[in-house]
């Protein structure tokens, strides 16, 4: 495989073009509906503690697949409304929360996670609904208006109907507390609407929007737009062969449709560009193509910015060998 010829190039301005890079999101429709929709819940709530008013609350649902760029997405909504929300944990008012759920997902384990994000010391010796008690307390002590919950879909696994039932009556008493309610951010595999589902009430509470899949024809415009943006924002040509349909359908099937994996490439591609040419780089398909082989360490037979049957790859499988391989 011919690869791009590395060599020093991480100079003080390289390295600050690459900041800008990673700090760099275009946002999707599916974003820009999850932006409406928080500003409207913060707004709604704000007039509500103005007039003194203790209502039951609303919260969003993001749902995608691995790679669609949901954890991404809620990290830049947080960081869009940090002038109007208060975020910084360290701080004794903190008005959105966030974290991972943890595995094994008991909603013992959740809420104790929980109450140490939200930087109380968890005694291990309590059960699941005493510890979700303290989580309440804790959630109007530090005046926290939303509680996010990544990877919300693991709430459900491995659990009986009623284990799921008891999930689903906790999660709707956060946001329907009397005393201090509070609204949830849940993001996660589309397996989490089997928990949403399983209750109406939950259900119209929470503000639905799905990351969808990327379409090989439709979205060739927005992806090709993309590309461009980011070697805009890296000050550096990008030449004829990212500037085409056909490179496009490579790049989102390389992404196995995901938008996420799209956007994470593409910078790791202006990234290398960057970092093995300089600030004289030209942004090409060989650099996407060397970033497919890091990522995967595929064969140029199994890289969908070389192969010519590109469509036959499963871009999520690394060390991909040719099939046709073990009959020769």
């Amino acid at each position: 495989m011919t690869t791009t010829t590395s060599k020093p190039a991480h100079s003080p301005k390289v390295r600050k073009l690459v900041q800008g890079l990673r700090a760099l999101y275009v946002p999707t429709p599916s974003f820009r509906a999850l932006d409406e929709r928080l500003g409207e819940l913060i707004e709604q709530r704000r007039a509500d503690m103005t007039d003194g008013v203790t209502s039951n609350t609303r919260g969003l649902m993001l749902v995608g697949q691995s790679g669609s760029g949901k954890t991404t997405a809620i990290r830049e909504l947080t960081r869009k409304y940090s002038g109007v929300l208060r975020t910084d944990p360290t701080q004794e008012i903190c008005e959105y929360i966030g974290l991972q759920v943890p595995s094994p997902a008991t909603m013992k384990h959740v809420g104790a996670s929980t109450l140490r994000a939200l930087g109380y010391p968890y005694s291990g010796d309590k059960q699941g609904p005493a510890i979700w008690d303290q989580v309440k307390v804790q959630l109007k002590l530090r005046g926290t208006l939303f509680l996010g919950l990544d990877g919300a879909q693991d709430l459900a696994r491995h659990q009986t109907d009623k284990e799921r039932q008891s999930v689903v009556n906790t999660l709707k008493s956060l946001m329907e507390n009397s005393v201090w309610p509070t609204g949830l951010i849940l993001s996660g595999m589309p397996d989490l609407k089997k928990i949403v589902n399983q209750d109406p009430q939950l259900a119209r509470r929470l503000y639905p929007v799905e990351i969808g899949r990327l379409h090989g024809i439709r979205d060739v415009a927005p992806v090709l737009n993309i590309v461009q943006k980011y070697a805009a924002r890296a000050e550096i040509e990008a030449l004829a062969s990212v500037r085409n349909e056909f490179f496009a359908q490579r790049l989102i099937h390389a992404a196995d449709y995901q938008f996420g994996l799209m956007a994470e490439i593409t910078v790791q591609a202006v990234t290398k560009a960057l970092f093995s040419e300089g600030t004289e780089a030209k942004l090409g398909i060989q650099h996407f193509a060397d970033v497919y082989h890091d990522r995967n360490a595929a064969i140029d037979a199994m890289n969908p910015f070389i192969a010519e049957d590109f469509a036959r790859i499963n871009p999520r499988l690394i060390f991909g060998d040719d099939p046709g391989a073990e009959d020769q």
